[in-house]
């Protein structure tokens, strides 16, 4: 053979051996992929629906579009919230890439109110055996609504659960109905009146029912293939422990509350430390909470003012005109402090009256305070020495001792003072006392 016909023929050689070698790691790192990717996400919706539970379902949702999960499993228990977060649920379940099959479990869960609607809104329904859905009517949780806006909420309510469950597939009809007659039913009548595809007591039942089954994201149409697949499950960390614990708005406005009068007080008594430490950290968590909720910022502004007015006053002699201003200003704040129609987060009316009542009784507690303390005569400074009695040491003629106590003065006397007379202090130069006399002499053994 020709020489250089044979290191042609083993420069082939070699590039296809080559090219073998890379194709099979080329094909055996896409199938680790493919095996890696092939998993399912699992997170668990627990608790009422707040801000706190939107959040984690979108991060959820992001989690595993990133990962490229085949599906993302949502275990749903919740006794419904706030209407608004339900919202922002639903639209992250309608515009998530990855197939969401939301699960009632375990045994005794109930999706309720809100929680109806984040069930619906999957590609994939399912319940546990022993769980309930139901009963979405909206309330206010301010109190009671007038019948307009009530009227007007609640066909708000349900044209979304149409809307939500035509998109899906499911019995519209008795969407409305959760909505309008508060209506609420079993696992197994669920299944019956297609508000759910199927009951599954495990995970692994979920995924295997799951299988199969056809999920749409605009014109495209797919197939869950989930069967037998491996599972990851978010995990709430402790920041999302701790903001489920006190995203609530009343306790949230509690905790900003109990920081106000935790500052006032230091303010009040310096040096005594633990009123400062607790009020900060309360304030410091009433803020937490608030990044989490629709907080109004005017709202906001208006009990900062309050807090510096109430400040000034304990500062400032207004006659109670600043504490005035801070309750009013408390009130309005706290009225205003959170965002939302007529289903959205408000406070309390009882922690609101409670809130300002203890607040106005601890500055009239203050004011009146104050008030006795300046009809009090004044004790200290030279003020103070004015009208005190003392006894002559040294005769007054017109100058001389006394002694007020166990302390020693320098006296002058209009006129001559004899030795062991009381005197009253009228007037005070300097380090002298100008006395006039009361009574008799008193006995030598009195003036020792």
């Amino acid at each position: 053979m020709i020489p250089g016909a044979m290191s042609v023929t083993r420069f082939l050689s070699a590039s296809l051996f080559l090219s073998a070698i890379l194709f099979v790691a080329g094909a055996g790192a896409a199938s680790r992929a493919e095996t890696q990717a092939a998993r399912v996400l699992v997170a668990r919706l627990e608790g009422p629906v707040s801000p706190v539970s939107a959040r984690a379902l979108r991060q959820a949702v992001e989690r595993a579009e990133r990962g490229g999960y085949r599906a993302l499993v949502l275990e749903v228990d919740t006794p419904g919230g706030l209407e608004t977060s339900m919202r922002d649920m639903v639209k992250a379940e309608l515009a998530s890439s990855v197939p969401v099959i939301t699960w009632v479990t375990p045994g005794g869960a109930r999706a309720a109110s809100a929680g109806v609607f984040v069930v619906m809104a999957a590609d994939i329904a399912a319940m546990s055996p022993g769980t309930n859905i139901g009963a979405a009517t909206p309330i206010n949780m301010q109190g009671g609504m007038d019948s307009t806006l009530a009227r007007k909420v609640t066909n708000d309510a349900a044209a979304f659960a149409r809307t939500v469950a035509a998109q899906r597939g499911r019995n519209a009809e008795w969407a409305e109905d959760a909505v309008r007659k508060a209506v609420s039913v079993s696992d197994k009548e669920a299944i019956d009146l297609k508000i759910v595809d199927f009951e599954a007591a495990t995970l692994a039942e979920l995924l295997a029912k799951a299988d199969g089954r056809s999920w749409r994201r605009g014109d495209e149409t797919r197939t869950l293939a989930t069967k037998g697949l491996p599972s990851d499950r978010i995990e709430p960390g402790f920041g999302q422990r701790l903001l489920t614990l006190i995203a609530d708005p009343n306790i949230a406005y509690i905790l900003l509350m109990l920081g106000f009068y935790g500052i006032l007080f230091e303010l009040q008594n310096p040096g005594a430390i633990l009123p400062g430490v607790v009020g900060g950290i309360c304030i410091i968590l009433a803020f937490l909470a608030f990044s989490a909720l629709p907080v109004n910022s005017a709202g906001i502004a208006l009990i900062l003012l309050a807090i510096v007015f109430f400040v000034a006053e304990i500062k400032v002699a207004s006659h109670g005109m600043l504490a005035a201003g801070g309750i009013l200003s408390l009130l309005l704040g706290s009225l205003i402090l959170f965002e939302g129609g007529g289903t959205g987060p408000r406070l309390s009316w009882s922690v609101i009256l409670g809130a300002t009542a203890s607040t106005t009784a601890f500055f009239l507690v203050v004011i009146a305070a104050g008030i006795r303390a300046r009809r009090r005569p004044v004790t200290t400074g030279r003020q103070g020495m004015v009208g005190q009695r003392a006894v002559v040491l040294e005769r007054l003629a017109p100058a001389g001792r006394v002694r007020i106590g166990d302390v020693w003065w320098n006296a002058v006397s209009s006129s001559p003072v004899e030795w062991g007379t009381e005197v009253e202090v009228t007037a005070v130069d300097g380090l002298v006392l100008r006395v006039r006399p009361l009574d008799k002499p008193l006995s030598k053994e009195a003036t020792t």
